[in-house]
């Protein structure tokens, strides 16, 4: 086993029998992202790409949550501003990335937590699992090519319950949606995630890349598109007045007035 070198506390990184395992650890915080953060699991990814002994890759969190999305401290004080921004680093490697990814998710994962998940190959719930993409109760829109991908998965009217409402929804329902593909007791989904990346890494990898990128070739033309679209709409609602409204509110730990938004 071996580490990776640009991992930092809350991002920690392995390559064991050919699977890097790249793990949320900022429990304290809920496992929520910062900046420095998105650059190391960035980093992570761009290191197993070029890695030939890597031959899929783990994203997991702890048994008891997956990640509250952004941190908005840290979001709000350093917002993504060029496309080198670390956070957009990320969103082009795991959505670009040629290898198999699988995830584990227990517990809430919330925002670019639960879209992630639209570009892993294999994800594997706890019971407990709550996913959520709130981003219009916070003046924004999706990210990570979720408004074109939830869609194409869900269907038109789940995906509009789930992007227009922003309420979370449970393990069950994300297994009948597709989104997952098999729930287990939390303390067993990091184990089971590692089985079957193990069972990818024993595969020849040229089969499997090849695999996936047919698999995904009717999206990939769009993808980064839709990405860039996004992104751009993102940052013009961050600077709304309905955005910061929202902000201010779960600052003050009150419930937002969009009345006059």
């Amino acid at each position: 086993m071996t580490s990776t070198p640009n991992a930092i506390p809350e991002i920690l990184t392995h390559v064991d029998a050919g699977v890097m395992t790249i793990t949320i650890n900022r429990l304290d915080k809920k496992n929520s992202i910062t900046s420095a953060m998105y650059g190391a699991m960035a980093d992570a990814l761009a290191a197993a790409h070029e890695d030939n002994s890597v031959r899929a890759v783990v994203i997991q969190g702890h048994e008891s949550i997956f990640s509250a999305g952004n941190d908005i401290s840290d979001f709000l004080n350093k917002p993504p501003s060029t496309r080198e921004a670390p956070v957009f680093r990320f969103m082009r490697g795991i959505s670009s990335f040629a290898k198999p990814v699988v995830a584990a998710v227990c517990g809430p994962a919330v925002g670019i937590g639960t879209t992630m998940l639209l570009h892993c190959d294999l994800v594997y719930a706890g019971d407990n699992a709550a996913f959520s993409m709130p981003f219009v109760n916070l003046g924004l829109c999706p990210e990570l090519a979720s408004s074109l991908l939830l869609p194409q998965l869900m269907g038109y009217p789940r995906a509009a319950e789930a992007l227009l409402l922003g309420e979370p929804f449970m393990a069950e329902t994300a297994l009948e949606l597709g989104l997952i593909n098999r729930i287990v007791p939390p303390t067993e989904v990091n184990a089971l995630a590692q089985r079957q990346a193990q069972k990818l890494a024993a595969k020849p990898l040229s089969a499997l890349i090849e695999t996936k990128r047919l698999m995904k070739k009717g999206n990939a033309s769009v993808l980064s598109e839709r990405i860039a679209e996004e992104n751009a709409s993102f940052g013009r609602l961050l600077q709304s007045p309905a955005s910061r409204e929202a902000f201010t509110a779960f600052i003050e730990k009150r419930k937002p007035d969009f009345s006059k938004c």
